[in-house]
């Protein structure tokens, strides 16, 4: 059996498509979204405090990691299924602080993490 040129380049453009259809199923997934902003203390917004999304649990596995914008704000998309996430925020000069946010299905959690000045 001999390949022509086009038939080559039909079957390379089949195989991409059925390539893309996970990702395509993936973005049209159901998701949740934890947000928040990151405050500083006495109240404040704060930008460019690091924050990160782990799994809770006995082995906490960090999932995303995000950086706090100008209104302190941040967010992050997650599987829209019944689970526990820790998110902590951190910045050179403040004490990290920590909470922890469950999702049960789509649905929108907000969570604020409050940064204190370390001593000096």
């Amino acid at each position: 059996m001999e390949v022509t040129r086009s038939s080559f380049l039909a079957l390379a453009a089949v195989c991409a498509s059925v390539a893309l259809i996970p990702a395509q199923a993936q973005k049209n997934a159901p998701f949740a979204v934890v947000a928040g902003t990151v405050f500083r203390d006495p109240g404040y917004a704060l930008a460019d405090a690091k924050v990160t999304l782990s799994a809770a649990g006995v082995k906490p596995k960090k999932l995303q990691e995000s950086i706090s914008n100008y209104r302190g704000e941040f967010a992050f998309r997650v599987p829209a299924r019944e689970a526990k996430y820790v998110l902590k925020a951190t910045m050179k000069g403040y004490r990290p602080d920590e909470k922890e946010a469950s999702i049960s299905g789509e649905e929108r959690i907000d969570v604020n993490l409050v940064l204190v000045p370390e001593a000096k």
